[in-house]
């Protein structure tokens, strides 16, 4: 079933929607949760958080690719659920590991002036990604958007893990001058 088809069905309130969701987007969206959490249990609820949400999100929303909407959904479940568990020292490490990284390149939202620069953080970042090769995208994405360990983004991609430590590195490094030419505080 396409995304179209999945939307009408949540559209009118169809029992359906769930399970056409689940059927081609579980997977998907259980990796999503599980390089976050390192739990199949809490993947796993987190999963089903998901299409709940979805449900009561769908409509009055409309979203366009289904699978970047579930997966946002997911993602951002999973790290509330991390940060609640933060304490109990669960998630193997990676999620402050990749935040820990990205930390002096993107901005701290904990000022009022900074969250106005949000708007425009998101639209450089956009156009940043956009402008990367695309394996340097992947590996950007891969580390940065599903927590994915470096380790298993070389495997992936079949490349070195000191290949993906260098890319990102780089890339990193590119993103800063970028937001500090734009003149966005760091």
């Amino acid at each position: 079933m396409d995304d179209i088809q999945i939307i009408e069905l949540y559209w009118a309130r169809s029992d359906r929607a769930i399970e056409e969701s689940a059927v081609k987007y579980g997977r998907y969206c259980h990796t999503i949760a599980y390089h976050i959490l390192r739990s199949d249990e809490d993947s796993e609820e987190c999963v089903n958080d998901t299409w709940l949400n979805a449900w009561n999100a769908i409509p009055p929303k409309h979203p366009s690719p289904l699978s970047a909407f579930l997966g946002r959904i997911t993602r951002n479940l999973a790290l509330n659920r991390w940060k609640r568990s933060k304490a109990d020292k669960r998630g193997g490490g990676q999620v402050e590991l990749a935040l820990e990284e990205l930390s002096g390149c993107i901005p701290s939202a904990d000022s009022p002036a900074q969250a106005v620069e949000d708007a425009a953080v998101v639209e450089l970042l956009d156009g940043f990604l956009g402008a990367l090769p695309p394996q340097t995208r992947k590996i950007f994405m891969l580390r940065y958007w599903y927590l994915c360990p470096v380790g298993e983004i070389a495997r992936l991609l079949g490349v070195g893990e000191s290949k993906v430590k260098m890319t990102l590195m780089r890339s990193r490094s590119r993103l800063r001058e970028l937001l500090e030419k734009e003149g966005v505080t760091l």
